[in-house]
């Protein structure tokens, strides 16, 4: 074991300590909610603020500590007051300075240990507070931060003990000290008379100084108040101090023409010659209050809409956790909001949030607090609500009434939003881990395409850590080149000829192996290195291209599916041009394959690229056609040049009559427009047949060869040396 060193302020700190007049049978009352907050917080089972006395150490206040071993040189806290930040002990058994510790081997079954010290305003460490359990745990750093804002707090409270303690102990002669202070004081006995007071005092209650000997305090405030008064010094007769004594957070006065006002209230008491002598600080703090209710209202109100703002809401989280009552979070987003701003102006866009709060106010009444969190983000606290499914439905009947038509300036304005839902205490204990699972649930429900309600779920989490994980693998992916490009030909159906293949990206994985494009996707199309990866994806597939051509294969046409981000970064089509020539590759050479959901996304951005690119002789297919519901009109608008029949169809050719309709549709469709068709997911010879006799032009699938390596594909067809280049 390793006792814990001595300070070199050591006799300084301990007079330090001295003078709060704290020791082992005079704990301190004020700070017994700070450590039930720390254990309830952090969700331990003790809590304690521990002085560090010269061989002993002490609590100013605990919960859950029962009988300990006192002793400084075993104690951890006596260890935390030489560090300047939090001690934290994972597990002691594997810590070598506590591992044989008594603490840990003996009943209080000490395992873990998070502490730090209390300073004094000369910088002296008179204590810790800390948390303690009897199993291992992990602290992060925001736990040490919530650590250090409770330990601002027990400072705080001591300082106040300390100039108690400090006036009761250096106490003048009343007249001395408040003759001419602009202090107003009262000197008063155990029976509530007055024995002096200053002109401050007298002035204000409206009285003459020499009135004042002789009076009742009581006469000094109203009747309503006085039964409180009474009992505050009763109390305090009866302990001989007003330490640990509540005082009541609003007090009254009373003018001596009976005007009232609001009275700061500050009491003392000391004994002198043998008497208990009080003190009463007063002061008029109306305009302090009235001030003080405004800058509140301020801070904790939206000042577009006048509901709370995003500081009042989580305050509001935090106190319902602290308090243990069930309640629900309601995360809102406006879809769609942007583009009303970009059309009708931000005039508009502001009195639609405006309407938007009033709504969810309305719509929650009284049972919760609703606010404005930033610009199109709304959230709402339910209270007393523990059952998914109430809060859903409470959910939904908001998303409901909020998607009803607003009329602003003559223009009928329809706007709807997206809820995520999460419940305390079954999804969370702690408010930004209750709040961010609401937020998971309603990216999900954004993700079902919005006007939507939806539940959390602990998949929803998992989700989301998977996708920071592949984010943050994605990165090393790309800096060690483990991206390769797997290749599937695509084949004329007339004579089976080879004409081109799709370039599928796939990732060597050093630890998974070969991943395909489901596993990780997701991430990436989402990611910051989506551009990024799509270009290495051209470039290399261009290149593959140019020296397959280069062995034989004039006529060959490479496929590159393209990422969203492509068409924000940079300029497209120059990119695509530049990287033809550099490869020296005709246009034609290239098929460009867009989804219906980048077309939506990009809108004109996309089109002006692909426009561009068109007319160069560039080719452009629209994979997986026919399976959204835009697909028809976008045939009209974008230059395409290939239609690809989604697989889903081509399965159930030979089967469905529904299928086969679509695929000849789909084939009409692209005669009227004068484009090629190619069919995915081609399995069998029936499949080919039945496609080819329907008109289709081209196909790819199992049928004639699955995705293939570089090498594999250049084996497979005869087309020479492969080719030798890296990610």
């Amino acid at each position: 074991m390793k006792c814990p060193s001595i300070p070199p302020d050591e006799t300084e700190r301990l007079q330090a300590l001295a003078a709060y007049g704290l020791d082992p049978n005079r704990p301190l009352p004020a700070l017994e909610p700070v450590v039930k907050i720390a254990a309830r917080m952090f969700d331990m089972p003790v809590a304690a603020i521990n002085m560090i006395g010269s061989d002993h150490v002490f609590f100013a206040a605990s919960i859950g500590t029962g009988d300990v071993d006192m002793r400084r040189d075993v104690s951890f806290c006596a260890h935390a007051i030489n560090q300047t930040n939090v001690m934290v002990v994972p597990d002691s058994h594997l810590d070598e300075r506590f591992h044989d510790n008594p603490l840990v081997l003996g009943p209080a079954n000490l395992r873990f240990y998070a502490g730090i010290p209390l300073i004094s305003p000369d910088g002296h460490a008179l204590g810790a507070l800390c948390v303690i359990d009897s199993q291992p745990r992990e602290f992060s750093e925001e736990d040490c931060e919530r650590l250090r804002e409770l330990a601002k707090m027990a400072v705080d409270r001591l300082e106040l003990r300390r100039l108690e303690i400090s006036t009761e102990q250096s106490r003048r002669p009343f007249e001395e000290v408040a003759r001419n202070s602009p202090t107003a004081m009262v000197w008063f006995d155990i029976h509530r008379r007055i024995v002096s007071w200053n002109q401050a005092a007298a002035a204000l209650h409206g009285y003459a100084i020499e009135e004042g000997e002789g009076l009742l305090v009581d006469q000094l405030i109203p009747e309503r108040e006085r039964p409180t008064f009474h009992r505050l010094v009763e109390q305090a007769v009866e302990a001989g101090t007003f330490d640990g004594i509540c005082m009541p957070e609003a007090a009254y006065g009373i003018r001596k023409d009976g005007s009232e006002f609001e009275l700061g209230l500050s009491l003392f008491c000391w004994h002198e010659h043998g008497q208990l002598i009080f003190n009463a600080h007063l002061q008029d703090i109306t305009a302090k209050k009235r001030e003080e209710k405004e800058l509140h209202r301020l801070a904790t109100t939206d000042l577009l809409t006048g509901m709370a703002n995003r500081g009042r809401f989580y305050r509001e989280v935090e106190r319902a956790l602290v308090s243990a009552e069930p309640m629900a979070v309601l995360m809102l987003d406006l879809d769609g909001f942007k583009d009303v701003n970009d059309t009708l102006g931000h005039a508009v866009g502001d009195s639609i949030l405006c309407e938007i709060g009033r709504r969810l106010e309305d719509g929650i009444g009284t049972s919760g607090l609703a606010a404005r969190i930033g610009g199109d983000e709304f959230a709402v606290v339910l209270h007393q609500i523990d059952q998914p499914e109430k809060a859903q439905l409470i959910a939904q009947s908001l998303v409901k009434g909020l998607a009803h038509a607003i009329l602003i300036d003559h223009h009928e304005i329809r706007i709807t939003a997206s809820c995520g839902v999460a419940i305390s205490p079954q999804h969370a204990q702690e408010a930004l881990t209750l709040i961010g699972n609401a937020d998971l649930a309603l990216f999900h429900a954004k993700r079902l395409g919005g006007a939507q309600s939806h539940v959390f779920t602990p998949a929803l989490r998992m989700e989301a850590v998977a996708r920071h994980l592949y984010g943050l693998e994605l990165h090393r992916a790309v800096h060690n080149g483990e991206f390769v490009l797997f290749y599937q030909p695509q084949i004329r159906l007339s004579d089976g000829a080879l004409v081109g293949a799709e370039a599928l990206i796939r990732w060597r994985h050093p630890e998974r192996g070969l991943l395909s494009p489901a596993a990780f996707l997701p991430a990436l199309e989402n990611g910051p290195l989506a551009a990024t990866i799509g270009n290495w994806v051209l470039d290399e597939a261009c290149a593959q291209a140019a020296h397959w051509r280069r062995q034989g294969m004039t006529d060959f046409r490479m496929g590159v599916n393209l990422f969203g981000a492509q068409f924000r970064v940079d300029d497209l089509a120059a990119t695509v041009i530049s990287t033809l020539e550099r490869h020296g590759l005709p246009p034609s050479a290239l098929e460009l394959e867009i989804t219906e959901n980048i077309v939506l996304e990009q809108d004109e951005i996309a089109l002006e690229s692909l426009r561009s690119l068109r007319e160069a002789g560039v080719g452009v297919a629209f994979d997986d056609f026919g399976t959204g519901y835009a697909s028809l009109s976008l045939l009209k608008h974008y230059p395409l040049s290939r239609i690809k029949i989604d697989r889903s169809f081509v399965q159930g050719i030979l089967d469905s009559p529904q299928d086969r309709a679509v695929i000849n549709a789909v084939i009409d469709m692209a005669g009227a427009f004068s484009l090629d068709t190619i069919a995915e997911g081609i399995e069998t010879a029936a499949q080919q047949a039945a496609l080819f006799e329907m008109g289709c032009s081209e196909g790819q699938g199992y049928f004639f060869s699955k995705p293939l390596s570089a090498i594999q594909f250049t084996d497979a067809f005869g087309l020479g040396q492969p080719l030798s280049r890296r990610a």
